[in-house]
């Protein structure tokens, strides 16, 4: 039986989540139809483009993402703090690039009539941008505005209706900073899995590409979390790894999906692995094993129960 949403995601826990959601459909959500040879591939550019938009307008930082034929890989953060410092007109002004409002909301955001509302009017708007507050860090509300929005597009597109996402979206709770690496490494590595990319570099339409093209030009990819880079100055919300070492680690783990070149994967003098105390083959069977080991929650802890209990299984 499903557990509740709110027993998966809690804050006191972690911040950090990994969600997917997988189309229902024989028809992709991107790709290539063999049976009616039509492309779908435009889609990846709309899931892309709306994620990154929601990126912009709730206080939840987009960590690393991949667009697949069928379905999508998220990493987010819970930015609550970033929620709790917003005013009361910067919430409504957010929450209007998602929706019209109430007319007393839109009221209140124009300067012309802000001045003409009531004492009770501006409490019963305060109110409201505290219900609007608590929705911009929820990840079931992000998740929905970008799930909705690309299933009424596609079903407009393919002349339908009906269900197009597999019910509701996954989520994985990733409780140390080991399972966010590996989290991170396995979405951005989806396509060379696939067979869809050779390198992280050519895996388009992941949050990967997107952040080696922006260091070319010494410069952090816009609505994604900031990896750290201390030869400028600290940014807002980055990520704990830096920014070399994250690139090397992803380039080195690769090869664990490259099955026609085999070569032993070598990840312990990385300054990530180092400081989450994993040995390669650890790291190995974390990130392989994020799906398919994992369910609700990933870590090294659990690492090491799955572990155990292969061995008596043997």
């Amino acid at each position: 039986m499903p557990r509740p949403r709110k027993s998966l995601i809690n804050l006191s826990d972690t911040p950090y989540y990994h969600c997917m959601s997988r189309c229902v459909r024989r028809a992709f959500l991107c790709g290539h139809d063999a049976q009616n040879h039509k492309s779908y591939e435009h889609r990846r550019q709309w899931v892309e483009d709306r994620l990154l938009f929601l990126a912009g307008v709730f206080c939840i930082d987009v960590c690393a993402y991949a667009v697949m034929s069928n379905h999508t890989h998220v990493v987010l953060r819970i930015n609550k703090q970033k929620a709790e410092k917003l005013t009361t007109k910067e919430i409504l002004v957010r929450w209007h690039k998602l929706y019209r409002g109430m007319l007393l909301s839109r009221r209140f955001v124009n300067p012309a009539e802000q001045g003409e509302l009531s004492d009770t009017e501006i409490r019963t708007v305060q109110e409201l941008a505290e219900v609007y507050r608590s929705r911009l860090y929820d990840i079931s509300w992000f998740m929905r505005l970008l799930n909705e929005y690309i299933a009424r597009r596609a079903n407009k597109e393919d002349e339908c209706t009906g269900h197009f996402w597999e019910g509701r979206f996954k989520s994985q709770a990733l409780l140390d900073e080991a399972a966010l690496a590996a989290c991170m490494t396995y979405v951005d590595l989806n396509p060379v899995r696939a067979g869809l990319a050779d390198s992280p570099a050519h895996s388009s339409h992941t949050s990967i590409k997107k952040r080696i093209e922006a260091r070319k030009y010494r410069k952090q990819p816009r609505r994604l979390s900031p990896l750290a880079d201390h030869a400028n100055n600290r940014l807002a919300d980055e990520l704990p790894f830096q920014i070399e070492d994250y690139f090397s680690l992803v380039e080195a783990s690769r090869h664990l999906f490259q099955h026609n070149k085999p070569r032993r994967v070598r990840c312990e003098t990385n300054a990530i692995i180092i400081r989450t105390g994993l040995c390669d083959t650890d790291w190995k069977a974390m990130v392989c094993g994020i799906e398919r080991d994992f369910i609700a929650s990933v870590s090294r802890r659990k690492l090491v129960l799955i572990q155990k209990r292969c061995v008596n299984h043997t």
